[in-house]
């Protein structure tokens, strides 16, 4: 009877040790990738990401979403007009300057929406000036590596008990299912980033059309304080990931294979976090609510 338990023992320590170093081959594998590619596609401008999707957005700001723009601005322009004229002492002390201040201000917000695209990549070529910059001097190595720990593993897992492998295979089967995870949550954030730009970029000329208002200016105000906080989000990104690729270097590798992985794991659910508060922190920054 004790020979049947022994060979039990035995098969299930072999599936048990099978599973944890299947659990282990490439387990960060795919992060480090999804990570290591952070700082190349938050500095990529939104004609250069993707040109296809940059034409088609283009496309249809400049042929739907102007002609809006210019009924707008019309409407806007022409109560601006009304009201300059009714606020002078009921008519009885009109100013010629004024009709010249009218002038003036309709040209320039006819200028503003015919440029409107223009401006929208400004804005971000300069955020995107400043984060490929700061991308050269902070990102160091995101790369997690426990080659060190799983050196000699299957060893010392076979002078493990069946409850201690069975432990250890549940953490590295949890972990390496958090990673996925993780790893789907920085495709999230960094995809997820570019096509907010290019939704926002394709109605911009509604917002601009209303800069020059005295009463609807707060819309075009509030818009482009939206497009400096997307822009500069990316260089919240960076930081993010510098400051992980720090704390990855700082992590103790030792022979505990179990501690090495939940601090991998740890650092890099920190990360992710990180990553998803980088946007609120940049409207904060930049008032745009």
């Amino acid at each position: 009877m004790d020979q049947l338990w022994a060979k039990i023992a035995d098969w299930l320590k072999d599936i048990l040790i099978d599973g944890i170093m299947s659990n282990l081959s490439g387990m960060f594998d795919s992060t480090n990738q999804k990570i290591g590619e952070i700082a190349g596609n938050v500095g990529t401008t939104p004609q250069a990401w993707n040109g296809g999707v940059f034409t088609m957005i283009q496309n249809l700001s400049e042929t739907v979403i102007v002609p809006i723009a210019g009924l707008i601005l019309a409407v806007v322009m022409t109560l601006e007009l009304i009201q300059l004229i009714t606020e002078k002492n009921n008519l009885h002390d009109l100013d010629t300057w004024m009709f010249f201040k009218w002038a003036f201000k309709s040209a320039a917000a006819v200028l503003i929406v015919t440029n409107t695209w223009n401006i929208v990549m400004g804005v971000f070529d300069v955020a995107q000036s400043v984060v490929n910059r700061a991308s050269g001097v902070i990102v160091g190595n995101t790369t997690i590596d426990i080659s060190s720990v799983t050196n000699g593993l299957e060893a010392r897992l076979q002078s493990m008990e069946v409850g201690e492998l069975f432990g250890l295979w549940f953490q590295s089967l949890f972990v390496g299912i958090t990673m996925q995870a993780i790893t789907i949550c920085v495709f999230l954030v960094t995809y997820g980033r570019m096509i907010e730009i290019y939704l926002v970029t394709s109605v911009a000329p509604i917002p601009m059309a209303t800069m020059m208002s005295k009463e609807a200016g707060g819309m075009g105000q509030n818009y482009l304080r939206s497009l400096f906080a997307l822009g500069f989000q990316a260089f919240l990104i960076i930081v993010c990931v510098a400051i992980y690729a720090v704390l990855v270097q700082t992590i103790s590798i030792s022979g505990d294979l179990s501690a090495a992985m939940w601090s991998c794991m740890g650092y890099t659910v920190l990360l992710c976090f990180s990553l998803f508060k980088t946007s609120s922190l940049a409207k904060s920054v930049f008032n745009a609510h």
